[in-house]
């Protein structure tokens, strides 16, 4: 009876799926993998917003773009890149669409860096951050251009 259920069991085992084939890939290209990441990003954020501008002007974002601080743009950690977005100052109503097309901020509870150009449209220059709420329109395919 034993030597049966032990059968049983490894023909059970062996009828799953594999992984030693590689992940699942969807007609997109995207893996399993990528669509669970993408799937766990909540659709709206509310936190502080910072911006950048000089000291990175001229330089390559994590998506391969160069940043332009007179354009609109910005940075989140976790958004797959190409992610379109509203963000919203909390403290005066304004509000801007914009693409996530790098990583940051890099200081702790900070959850969005804009472009020099997106924090002057929201009015907040002169403060350096404000409270802010960011809703998805369109996450983003985490496309690299070179």
């Amino acid at each position: 009876m034993i030597k049966f259920i032990l059968i049983f069991a490894l023909f059970i085992v062996s009828c799953g799926s594999s992984i030693a084939y590689g992940d699942y890939v969807d007609t997109t290209g995207w893996s399993r993998k990528q669509i669970e990441s993408i799937k766990k990003h909540p659709q709206t954020q509310i936190g502080i917003a910072s911006y950048y501008g000089k000291k990175f002007h001229k330089k390559r974002t994590a998506n391969g773009e160069i940043f332009n601080m007179y354009k609109v743009s910005a940075a989140h950690k976790s958004y797959p890149l190409g992610t379109k977005v509203r963000v919203t100052n909390l403290e005066n109503g304004k509000s801007i669409k914009l693409v996530i097309n790098d990583r940051g901020p890099f200081v702790k509870g900070r959850i969005i860096d804009l472009s020099y150009r997106a924090a002057r449209k929201l009015d907040f220059v002169n403060q350096g951050t404000t409270k802010v709420r960011i809703n998805v329109i369109r996450l983003g395919d985490n496309k690299y251009y070179k």
